[in-house]
């Protein structure tokens, strides 16, 4: 997921902001959805699509880890189904003068 926000440490990057990319990875009982083909038995990814819009172009962050930890925190909050979550979040256009592609992090959070 590809969203813009303003997080950063230096104040040019809270102030004209830049592209984030967002990798989620849900673990949860898949069995009850699958074989009732019923959404309610399973998370939406369209909820989970706007829950972390939400988050990457709410309230700017220092750091791109308490991104992170806000995605886990709110999807494992608001998704009783899920029992683990593994969220990624990239910063492609990193304001550092080494050859770097992007700057990223990567954690997991489990109930």
């Amino acid at each position: 997921m590809c969203f813009y926000g303003y997080h950063g440490a230096l104040p040019a990057e809270r102030e004209i902001g830049q592209k984030f990319v967002v990798d989620v990875e849900l673990a949860l009982d898949l069995r009850p959805a699958g074989e009732s083909d019923d959404l309610t038995r399973t998370v939406s990814y369209a909820e989970v699509h706007e829950q972390v819009r939400d988050v990457v172009e709410g309230p700017p962050c220092a750091l791109i880890e308490t991104v992170a930890e806000r995605i886990a925190a709110c999807l494992l909050a608001d998704h009783d189904r899920v029992e683990e979550v593994r969220v990624r979040v990239s910063k492609p256009n990193v304001p550092i003068k080494a050859m770097l592609e992007s700057a990223d992090v990567e954690i997991v959070r489990a109930r």
